[in-house]
């Protein structure tokens, strides 16, 4: 059997007290880490700010580092990343920002545009890691 923790991440406790998904934003089972399609999330507020693409990939990735970190691994862990958009003129703009975490190390990556996006943001990500 393996065991799996949900680590606290305190980025994203207002955001669990202001909605009713069964949400983690990360877990960790033995030796893999899985972080959940993370928003560009207020830590401050639960809420979502109306900003633009490069600050909310920042955040985004921000967010990534710390439920990371918080499951005992790290960015250079990550083995895969999945980035999702609700526009493809982003890319270059989310590459740029995304690059400046992923310096040395690269996990395998997927960039996908969904149509009829549902949230009042344009990005998230998630990904898989391996634990320290």
């Amino acid at each position: 059997m393996i065991e799996m923790t949900k680590p606290v991440v305190p980025a994203f406790a207002k955001f669990a007290e202001r909605i009713s998904v069964p949400f983690s934003p990360v877990v960790r089972a033995g030796d893999w880490v899985y972080v959940s399609g993370l928003a560009p999330i207020n830590p401050e507020t639960g809420g979502y700010d109306i900003l633009p693409i490069d600050q909310q990939a920042r955040r985004i990735l921000e967010h990534l580092k710390a439920c990371l970190e918080a499951a005992g691994s790290g960015l250079d862990r990550v083995v895969k990343c999945n980035v999702y958009c609700s526009n493809p003129s982003y890319f270059s703009v989310i590459n740029t920002v995304y690059a400046e975490y992923f310096e040395a190390y690269k996990p395998a990556r997927i960039f996908l545009c969904q149509a009829g996006w549902f949230g009042p943001f344009d990005m998230e990500i998630d990904c898989v890691a391996l634990a320290r």
